[in-house]
């Protein structure tokens, strides 16, 4: 009797609690299915993991199923997945030994968060220290370049003072000038001389005198500077002299030998003017007057040779590809192997011409008679 006492006040506390609740409990009907709410009609879902790929190795994930994955960047498909490993060789390729440096994702251009464990604070100093001495040696190296060149152009600048003005006299003017003057002047010297080298005034004087070479012919002079000869060439198909524009007969540019050319220039005035212009008292006046001769002489000899080019190019020509020419010519510029493998050559496609110009005169004309017309009539 007690138990179904107590077994009927529980039933009414809890249907006053359901009552209190909002809810009213009435036969057939479960609270704990109307509180979760009507049962889901579609399956569970079974979340499949997708396939991944290593961009860098091309490897799966049945390949290997230990390598650790990583999602670095905001790629999606292909490039999504890739390699821990393979991603830290990779960036080690990109960073060429700077831990520091910001590597990008090569498709979206994201930045990879790479983490840098602590080495504690004494090899995070060393480090640093390293940085440091990576970023100043380069500065350093110019600096020791700059310097370097700057007193081997003025040490270039007092040699060439006392060889031009005499050793006494050019001692004297040195130790009278201001060291401050020395400094800025001396170096400026090798400058100038090869920047006067670098203009060719040479060119310049040959291409006037080519544009003015038939009025300025009656002077001697000139006409052996400038030699021509209008006569054609036999079995050159273009007997006129080609345009001024067309060829270029000057020297390419060379850096050394403009280099050389200018610092040999004083030493080479100085031994000219002793030779030339011995009865000239005054070494700075007899080294200059030897300068301009040396470079006067060498202009000139420079135009005949240009000029001499220019014929030679102007009166050229080209031969036939015959077995003649090839026994004449090619022999002399190749060696005979060469000729004789080209005299092989022209001689084969000769023999091979002749059966079809033969065939050709042999084959009969027809008649224009016999010719059927469009409509089949004769």
């Amino acid at each position: 009797m007690l138990s179904s006492d107590q077994d009927t006040n529980n039933a009414n506390s809890q249907q006053d609690a359901s009552e209190q609740r909002g809810f009213i409990r009435r036969p057939g009907i479960n609270i704990a299915s109307i509180v979760a709410g009507p049962p889901s009609q579609d399956p569970p879902l079974h979340a499949e993991q997708e396939e991944r790929y290593c961009w860098v190795c091309f490897a799966t994930e049945e390949d290997d199923r230990l390598a650790p994955w990583v999602e670095p960047c905001n790629c999606r498909g292909a490039t999504k997945w890739v390699h821990q490993s393979c991603l830290l060789r990779w960036i080690d390729e990109k960073q060429k030994g700077n831990p520091f440096k910001n590597i990008n994702c090569p498709q979206c251009q994201t930045e990879y968060i790479i983490i840098l464990p602590s080495m504690g604070s004494f090899a995070a100093f060393l480090e640093r220290l390293d940085t440091f001495a990576k970023r100043l040696s380069p500065c350093l190296a110019a600096g020791v370049i700059a310097c370097s060149v700057y007193w081997s152009a003025l040490t270039f600048g007092a040699v060439t003072v006392l060889q031009s003005t005499g050793y006494e006299k050019g001692l004297s003017l040195l130790g009278e000038a201001e060291p401050y003057a020395l400094m800025l002047c001396l170096p400026t010297i090798p400058v100038a001389l090869i920047l006067g080298r670098m203009f060719r005034w040479e060119d310049i004087v040959l291409r006037f005198l080519q544009k003015r070479q038939f009025r300025d012919r009656q002077y001697p002079i000139i006409s052996l500077i400038l030699p021509v000869n209008n006569e054609p060439t036999p079995g050159n198909p273009l007997p006129a002299p080609l345009p001024l524009s067309t060829i270029n007969t000057s020297d390419p540019l060379s850096v050394t030998r403009i280099f050389c050319g200018a610092l040999i220039l004083p030493t080479v005035s100085a031994i000219v003017g002793n030779m030339f212009f011995s009865s000239v008292k005054n070494d700075l006046r007899r080294t200059i007057l030897g300068g301009f001769a040396f470079v006067a002489v060498k202009g000139v000899l420079k135009m005949y040779y240009h000029q001499k080019k220019y014929n030679r190019a102007t009166r050229r020509y080209i031969l036939d590809y015959t077995t003649e020419n090839v026994r004449k010519y090619v022999a002399r510029t190749n060696n005979h192997s060469t000729a004789v493998a080209a005299e092989r050559t022209v001689e084969q496609q000769q023999q091979q011409a002749e059966p079809q110009e033969n065939e050709e005169r042999e084959s009969p004309m027809m008649p224009s008679s016999t010719v059927p017309n469009a409509t089949g009539a004769p």
